[in-house]
Formats: structure tokens, sequence, C-alpha cells
């Protein structure tokens, strides 16, 4: 997320929180079953009006949201179910794949052929070369004047100011913590980065894991070292930018985020195998009560209205953010935060004209923007504040709250920066560093080696 978003963002989110005033993960690959109790939506639209004599069309969707059940996978489910039922002739084909499986599916359509409608990702590590590969179509920023997008938020889906794909989220990394558990406990919600690590050693005693880390990823701890770059030097955007372009990595800030990263998972703060364990594993530690804490972003806030999730947790769990780091400028205001994954349609699709009218059929203000903020699944890039409602959860409110106090963003994570090469190693080496099979200065070395 460019740094001129916040602004407008902050703006829109405060206008939207005076409205409210004070009012109150299983993974899932079937991509045809859904459930749509929970969408707050008028469905009862005539059917008599509906065209039935159009030409047949199917649409293939690309998604990296496996769950259709709950959270974005719900969102986008009923946005196909109601597009559908609106255009009878058009059938909409979903295959959903989590994360690293559909990015790496994603590279083997790139020779093949894509699908109409894809996920993608509006950072540079992805887009770049995605769109040197000619893959996505080019859709016309004037039919998006009245959408209501964030300023700025447009600007990663963009090349050679066309653009390319539209974003979905703004996304914010945090803390998930179970309240009851620190109340029940007698923790407080530590604001130095000492306090955590002190908090780590009394969770430990009490027999359950502090802080449930997806670490086999990569990328969630390489936002984590972003969040601590943030708390330690403030703005760090100039630093990466100039370290992935000269292949030098000897500022200060990263030895000292790494290396703080490594000392963490020493103290026991990350579960056991937490480099070598999936998303969803860390997400059912927190969601079952074996862990205190659960690191991941502003999208799970949909966990409080997940009737899977126990009652007990779900009603309980709050966030906060990265602690200050002792000796850094950050405050606990400035925050880890971009735009996250959106949409683009094929450019060689067979149906194009009929995927960029889905794609836009998604992104009225009154779907996927009103969806997402009723399931509590985060933030959108679009203004949300005609959709509140006074029954948000308390965990949709925290989420609002940090946002409209938030003093600066991040910006793109580190990982999200360079070229894929770069993304691979950072992601693939970062496990090694932390749990210190590899040196603080070793793994620098290898970023800067992948940059050139």
């Amino acid at each position: 997320m460019k740094k001129k978003i916040l602004p407008l963002l902050l703006v829109t989110m405060m206008v939207a929180f005076g409205v409210i005033g004070c009012g109150s993960g299983s993974k899932d690959n079937n991509a045809t079953e859904t459930n749509t109790d929970n969408m707050k939506q008028d469905t009862s639209s005539d059917e008599s009006s509906v065209d039935t004599s159009a030409e047949p069309v199917t649409l293939k969707v690309f998604s990296n949201l496996p769950d259709r059940k709950n959270g974005q996978g719900l969102v986008e489910q009923t946005i196909i179910d109601e597009y559908m039922k609106e255009n009878q002739n058009v059938k909409i084909e979903v295959e959903a794949l989590d994360e690293e499986a559909y990015k790496t599916k994603f590279k083997a359509y790139t020779m093949d052929g894509m699908p109409d409608i894809v996920s993608i990702w509006g950072q540079p590590s992805f887009l770049d070369e995605v769109l040197d590969a000619g893959v996505l179509a080019e859709l016309s920023e004037a039919d998006y004047a009245d959408y209501g997008f964030v300023s700025g938020s447009l600007d990663g889906f963009k090349k050679d100011g066309k653009l390319y794909g539209l974003p979905r989220n703004t996304d914010v990394m945090l803390f998930y913590y179970n309240e009851k558990m620190f109340k029940d406990n007698g923790w407080s919600v530590p604001q130095t980065y000492e306090e955590l690590l002190a908090l780590a050693d009394k969770i430990n005693e009490a027999g359950i894991t502090p802080l449930a880390m997806d670490g086999g990823d990569g990328w969630p701890m390489a936002i984590y070292l972003t969040d601590l770059m943030v708390k330690i030097n403030g703005d760090c955007s100039t630093i990466i930018s100039d370290a992935i372009a000269n292949g030098d990595f000897s500022d200060p800030v990263f030895a000292k985020a790494t290396q703080l990263l490594a000392d963490s998972a020493k103290a026991g703060l990350f579960q056991t195998g937490y480099d070598s364990q999936d998303y969803g594993t860390a997400m059912n530690l927190f969601t079952n009560g074996q862990a205190a804490m659960f690191y991941m972003g502003s999208w799970e806030a949909s966990m409080a209205l997940n009737e899977d999730i126990p009652e007990e947790i779900r009603n309980n769990i709050r966030v906060f953010t990265m602690p200050t780091v002792e000796g850094g400028v950050g405050k606990n205001t400035d925050i880890a935060a971009w735009n996250g994954g959106g949409y683009a349609v094929s450019a060689d699709s067979e149906v194009k004209e009929e995927a960029i009218k889905f794609l836009n059929y998604m992104y009225q203000p009154d779907k996927l923007s009103k969806y997402g903020w009723e399931n509590g699944v985060g933030m959108s890039a679009q203004d949300q504040s005609a959709y509140m409602t006074g029954n948000e959860t308390e965990l949709q409110l925290q989420v609002l709250d940090i946002v409209n106090k938030a003093t600066s963003t991040s910006g793109t994570p580190v990982n999200d920066c360079g070229p894929s090469t770069f993304k691979t190693t950072i992601e693939s080496e970062i496990q090694s560093v932390s749990n210190g099979w590899e040196s603080v200065e070793d793994f620098l070395t290898s970023l800067g080696n992948a940059c050139k």
C-alpha cells in the first residue's frame, strides 16, 4: 500500500466509526458447496424478469479461497451464486486452492492458459512477472470512478499507467489473542517487545503455547520481520527498496530485526515445530484454545463469526499490534498494513466480455465491500462507511480503531517488494535463520544474492 493511501483511508474509517458510535479455519477444497445463511442480503429479485434467451456462457474462476463456508470464501461464493441467479445463461465453475498451492498452479496456468477470472496480488514479487508475461487483460479505470476505491489503492495493480486488476482488501497484520484466557491467568497485553517475551515465559509455564505461527509458509514470518523493522526504524520503504535494487542488506535495521526474530523463537514465543507447520495448523492451535495468541492478518477477523470455532473462544478473540522495540523509533500506532489480494481477467479468455462484466459486478459497492464487512473479514479497498450497522463484533471495532489511530503504514511487506527469486529466498530461508540453523549474516547475504 502506497503511503498516500493512509490519509483518505483513515478519514473514511473515522467517518464510519462515527456512524456506529459505541455500538456494540479449516481448509475446504470443495468448490461447489456453500452456505450463505449468514449473508445479510436481499435475494428477492423478480426471477420472471431474468433473460433466459441469452447464449450459454461458462466462466472459470480460479480462487485462493478454498473455505467456501466462512470468511472471504463465503463472500466470494455468495456473489457467484447471485450472479448466476441474475444471469441464468451463465455457469461459473470455481477451482479454489490454498495460497501456496494456488501460486504454484498459477505459474502452470501462465504457460497452459489462464482461467477467465483469477486471484492476484498487487505486489511486485507476484504481479511484475505476470504482467510481463502478458496474461492479464487491461481494464478501463474510468469504469470504477464511482466504485469508492480508496485513493491509491489501484496503484499496485497498474503497469505503465494501465490497470490490470482490482484490489479486494486493505490488510493489517495483527496479534490475535484470547481475552478470557488472558484475564483468567492475569496476563496483560504487552506494550513493549520485552513485555511480549516475558509474557511468553508465563504462558509457557502455564503449559500453553504463547503464539501460534504459520512458519512453514514463510510469508507470515517475513511480514513479522517487516513489522519489527517498522518498530525499529519507522518508515523502512527506502531502506528496503535500496537493498533490493543494490543487492545489499547491510543496513543495521535488517540485522536487528532478524536477530530479534531468532531470539523470539529461541525464547519459546512460537509453538514447537512452527518452522514446518502451515496456516491451518497454526490457526487451529489458537481456535482450539491451545495457543494464547495467533499472528495473522485482519482478514481473519471473521473468526468472531465463525460458528465452527467454540463460542467461548470466538466471542473472546481480540487483537493488538506489534509492541514497540527498545531503542526503536516506531510507535504502537505505526502498523504493518498494505493493499492485499484482488482479482483480474485473463487476457486470452474466450468470454472476456462476460468475465469483465462479472468482475465489475463483484466490485459493485454493495457486493464485495458490503458483504465483506457484514461477515467480519476485515477492511475492503473500497469505502465501507455506508455498511456500518452498530452490530459489529468487538473484534471488528478493535481492528477499525487500530486503523483509525494509525500514524503510519508499512506498505508492501519486505518479501513482496522484490523479484520472485528474492521472495522465494526470503520465504524459504527465514525458517533457518529463525531457528538458528543459519546465521543472520548468511541469511542477509543470501537475500542480497537473490537480487543480483
